[in-house]
């Protein structure tokens, strides 16, 4: 697999004479930051509910087991994690709750860790591009300015990706194309996002760019022929160096290129929208 650098971005293949019309954004961690933490959040809240039951397992290995169930459901509807985790707690003995339930209590427990950075931004006491990863208003300005259908799609709930989308003063960029998971979470994953909006404009897979810092949209985007850039951002310090954990599992994903953030903005449009 050839390799080659330009500047912060590792390019394992080049666009290859790709003429892009739909661009779609994962949104936590690629573009917001508001929800950094997150699995911090999720992760000791499940470890909690399979210690209570007596596991048997150290906290440790219980923290990694769940970490990578995590992982592997990241992007995808809320639901799908809490689904694998009422799995596991039939594994460990237990009578597994609704996981409607259990995702109502990472729900609450979220709010709490953000409500602070939420607020700061409701009131304006904290600037929009603040909570942004390194370059991103940069990067949609641009693409914005070019004859480009900008998508945004997150496995957060519908409704709280418009708010924070508000908050963040980015959903002017996407129009009415902005999609979250809702009540039919089956039918509202990013792959199924990318294939009715292919479908609909009777478009080739091969004109969809994609970024995002997930599992989930890598493999969506390259199942149905589009190009992916990998965002391995480092979310608790805003983005400048790549973070060696996801830029493993992005590559492994099949990401096309890895960024650490859109601070070489630059750069990467030459990349991706050549003279």
């Amino acid at each position: 697999m050839s390799e080659e650098s330009r500047g912060a971005i590792e390019v394992v293949r080049p666009p290859g004479g790709r003429r892009f019309r739909f661009v779609l954004f994962d949104f936590d961690g690629t573009l917001s930051l508001l929800r950094e933490g997150w699995a911090d959040v999720m992760i000791p809240m499940m470890v909690e509910h399979l210690e209570a039951l007596g596991a048997g397992l150290p906290a440790g290995r219980l923290r990694a087991m769940m970490a990578e169930d995590v992982a592997l459901t990241t992007g995808m509807p809320t639901m799908y994690q809490m689904i694998r985790f009422a799995q596991r707690v039939a594994e460990f003995g237990g009578t597994p709750l609704d996981p409607k339930a259990y995702k109502a209590e990472y729900n609450r427990r979220l709010m709490g860790h953000i409500a602070r950075r939420r607020e700061a931004l409701a009131s304006g006491a904290a600037a929009p591009d603040t909570v942004l990863l390194a370059g991103a208003r940069a990067m949609l300005e641009a693409l914005a300015a070019r004859p480009l259908v900008l998508l945004l799609a997150s496995g957060t709930d519908e409704p709280y990706v418009r708010q924070e989308a508000r908050l963040l003063d980015v959903a002017r960029y996407f129009g009415p194309h902005v999609y979250g998971a809702l009540d039919d979470y089956e039918a509202s994953g990013k792959k199924q996002v990318i294939e009715r909006v292919l479908a609909a404009a009777r478009a080739d897979g091969r004109e969809l760019l994609v970024f995002g810092d997930g599992f989930v949209e890598i493999t969506s985007a390259k199942g149905a022929g589009g190009y992916a850039v990998g965002v391995a951002s480092d979310e608790a310090s805003g983005g400048g160096r790549v973070h060696p954990w996801k830029r493993e599992r992005l590559l492994r994903a099949g990401a096309d290129a890895i960024v650490a953030d859109f601070a070489q903005h630059g750069p990467l449009l030459e990349l991706l929208f050549p003279a």
